[in-house]
This record gives C-alpha cells, structure tokens and sequence, in this order.
C-alpha cells in the first residue's frame, strides 16, 4: 500500500509531499490500523469546504482511499497519520502523483 500526503497552499503557497511505501507483511500491520482509523467518508463532505485564504490544504492518499482536508480538520486519526508519514516517507517537493 502506497501512502502519499501532499501539504500545499500557506503564506508561501509551496507544495510539499512525503510518501510511505508499506510493501512487508510488517509495514502493513504496522499502517494499516493508523489508516483505517482516518474517517474516509467524513473526508467527503470536509472537501467542499477546503478554500481557506492563507491556511494548508492536506490531500491524503493511502491504496484508493482519498481525501482533501482543511489544515484546521487534520485532526485525531488524520494528524496520526500525516505526523507518522512525515516521520518516517521520504520527501519531496511537487504535485501529488507527479512522476520523480
């Protein structure tokens, strides 16, 4: 299972994107209670609000579960795993999906 987050927008309007590969058995076990544990289906209805003047804007992926949050919403679940992908995914600068 492949995990990206993408944190764009702020004062600097700069993208910036970790990725997590949980490829062994271990890794797997490891992410996938932190992932599950995210409300995918809440994340739906928070997209329609995400245009926040000056603030972050969080696009998660984690296998094809999606979600765009609020940088106010990345909260509980969500901040678990956005703190653990910038932990422990490598990093770059770009767009979510871009090729590198």
């Amino acid at each position: 299972m492949k995990i990206i987050v993408q944190r764009s927008g702020g004062l600097a309007a700069m993208t910036r994107v970790w990725s997590v590969e949980a490829v062994s058995d271990d890794d797997k076990e490891r992410w996938m209670p932190i992932v599950e544990a995210c409300p995918w289906d809440e994340a739906k209805s928070q997209a329609r609000t995400v245009t926040e003047p000056d603030r972050f804007i969080y696009s998660i992926r984690a296998g094809q579960r999606r979600a765009t949050l609020p940088e106010r919403a990345v909260t509980g679940p969500w901040q678990d795993l956005v703190e653990c992908a910038k932990a422990e995914g490598s990093e770059s600068r770009g767009r979510l999906g871009a090729r590198r």
